[in-house]
């Protein structure tokens, strides 16, 4: 896999970034008359009143392809407790400070929430990075979607005495105390997407990286307007909403960002299921439960926006045995699975993806930044990234900084 191209002066640059696809999505803030659902519950607390960065506001009926014209410029997302984002070119480090990081001989470790494509590029990133700065990776866990599991993992690299811990916590409500071990420990803490709610950044970790998950999720709902107009002949139809039923700040963004582009932008799509599904170790069975119910309810249902690719297989499997081949599916993150639906046209039209390994090589970076005492921004965000069949190559080779895998690749 090819080295992460680090940004600004930082003397860390190893290679040519892949060329940031020109594709975005506005935020509009014109009211729609269509009627709205009430969702089976009620939004989850952390996130559910994001509100972009940047608004503009468009008539009824916008056209998605113009709606997705400035995403590569902006970051619509705010952080976990309403911080302003920053970019990741002004995450840099000199080459006397990476000498000082050199000179510590220190040690990190990773403790993820579960595996996945997304999970082994943030890894890569990171481990690429820490190489880079002379950081040992002495731990990397997976939490398999399970809290008491991620928890035990915490205690158990503690035993170990990094110098620094990068994770992304699956239930923060749930997982202060343990958090607080690693703040206790003296280990300089780093966030990957949600953070624990009452931490400091500055003071109880360095500082949270994400992406923008807000503008994915703005972008998977163009992406569905599109669909539905190459469809129907105009953004018309008839749709449901899949979710993740846990309070998890980054799933939040994307459901919100999804229901609000579509009821601001498009008033003759009409959500006409909206559920979630729980958490669990079958994620994509509990979506397929769930698009299922919805299938049978509403049999002439155009699409399912579904909240990340997993539970988007989910949803796929239900269509199938529903005999609905003609489903229209949107989601975020751009796994093989995903990629090859959009590139074989089944199912998934397009998604919002992340750019994990980027977000890996930043956390590593601001670890450092722990390290040195050196003041880093609180929130860092990277660019949505909207993908379709005419951008999929690239896209992976953006996300994953690696090729395509033969089976993508080949004609």
């Amino acid at each position: 896999m090819p080295h992460p191209g680090f940004v600004g002066a930082d003397p860390l640059v190893a290679g040519k970034r892949a060329t940031a696809l020109l594709i975005a999505a506005l935020m509009v803030a014109a009211c729609s008359t269509a009627a709205q659902p009430t969702p089976t519950k009620p939004a989850a607390t952390q996130g559910s009143t994001q509100a972009p960065v940047a608004t503009a506001t468009a008539a009824a009926g916008v056209d998605p392809d113009a709606a997705l014209a400035e995403l590569a410029t902006k970051v619509l997302s705010t952080g976990p407790f309403g911080e302003q984002p920053t970019s990741p070119t002004e995450v840099t480090l000199t080459p006397d400070e990476i000498a000082q990081v050199k000179a510590m001989n220190a040690t990190a470790a990773i403790v993820m929430h579960i595996q996945g494509d997304w999970t082994k590029a943030q890894v890569d990133g990171l481990t690429a990075t820490f190489t880079d700065l002379g950081i040992d990776v002495i731990a990397s866990t997976n939490g398999e979607g399970k809290t008491e599991k991620q928890v035990a993992d915490i205690e158990t690299v503690l035993v170990q005495k990094p110098s620094v811990v990068v994770s992304i916590p699956w239930s923060p409500g749930d997982q202060v105390a343990a958090y607080q071990k690693i703040v206790d420990s003296g280990a300089k803490l780093v966030f990957a997407d949600n953070a624990v709610p009452g931490f400091k950044a500055g003071t109880d970790y360095v500082s949270t990286v994400s992406a923008d998950n807000w503008g994915n999720g703005v972008a998977s709902a163009h992406l569905m307007a599109k669909a539905l107009t190459a469809k129907n002949g105009s953004a018309t139809g008839k749709i449901g909403v899949v979710w993740f039923d846990i309070d998890f700040f980054v799933t939040n963004q994307r459901r919100d960002a999804f229901r609000k582009t579509i009821k601001d932008n498009y008033p003759n799509i009409q959500v006409v299921e909206d559920q979630g599904f729980p958490s669990g170790p079958d994620l994509a069975g509990g979506a397929e439960t769930v698009a299922s119910a919805m299938l049978a309810r509403n049999p002439t249902l155009d699409g399912i926006w579904a909240v990340w690719d997993q539970p988007a297989e989910g949803v796929i499997a239900a269509a199938r045995s529903a005999g609905r081949n003609d489903l229209i599916v949107t989601t975020e993150d751009l796994s093989l699975t995903s990629a090859l639906s959009i590139k074989k046209g089944e199912f998934i039209y397009g998604l919002g993806a992340q750019r994990p390994y980027d977000q890996g090589v930043n956390e590593a970076k601001l670890a450092a930044y722990g390290l040195l005492g050196k003041t880093a921004p609180p929130y860092v965000a990277l660019n949505a990234l909207p993908v379709t069949k005419d951008n999929v190559l690239q896209a992976w080779t953006d996300v994953y900084h690696a090729d395509p895998p033969a089976e993508l690749a080949a004609p």
